[in-house]
């Protein structure tokens, strides 16, 4: 038995339309159904929930765990640009792929990034760090 993907992800909002503006016009997710304390949203193949909720964080979480977006090289600009202007950046990129670290606005850790796990695992193949071992891709 395995999993077979990610279904959803809810996110807690504490202002719903302050919320589905945020991830409708900076980031381009379509939004799919809105009730009064919640909506749907698609982001590519991901179903986004926001869901209100009045013990919402005031603060990002300290740790590094975050949501990670993929985007298009031909979007990259114009997005990671918008997202400059409109949120705070809680990482600059160190890793393969070039990505934007930013909270939203209710301060939940989020990243675009160009790339995926092959191109990671690529990357790791060819600059070989930090002691990790890649699995399932012999040759290049």
């Amino acid at each position: 038995m395995t999993i077979t993907g990610l279904n959803h992800i809810t996110l807690a909002v504490a202002d719903l339309e302050r919320s589905l503006a945020f991830y409708r016009d900076i980031l381009g997710c379509v939004v799919r159904a809105v009730w009064s304390d919640g909506a749907y949203l698609e982001a590519g193949t991901i179903w986004l929930c926001l869901s209100r909720d009045d013990t919402v964080r005031s603060l990002p979480h300290p740790d590094y765990t975050h949501i990670a977006f993929s985007i298009s090289d031909e979007d990259y600009v114009v997005i990671s640009e918008k997202l400059r202007l409109n949120c705070v950046i809680w990482k600059e990129n160190k890793s393969e792929g070039a990505s934007v670290y930013f909270l939203d606005p209710d301060g939940h850790k989020l990243e675009i990034h160009i790339g995926s796990l092959e191109t990671r695992l690529r990357h790791y193949l060819e600059n070989p760090s930090k002691g990790v071992q890649v699995f399932g891709m012999e040759s290049l």
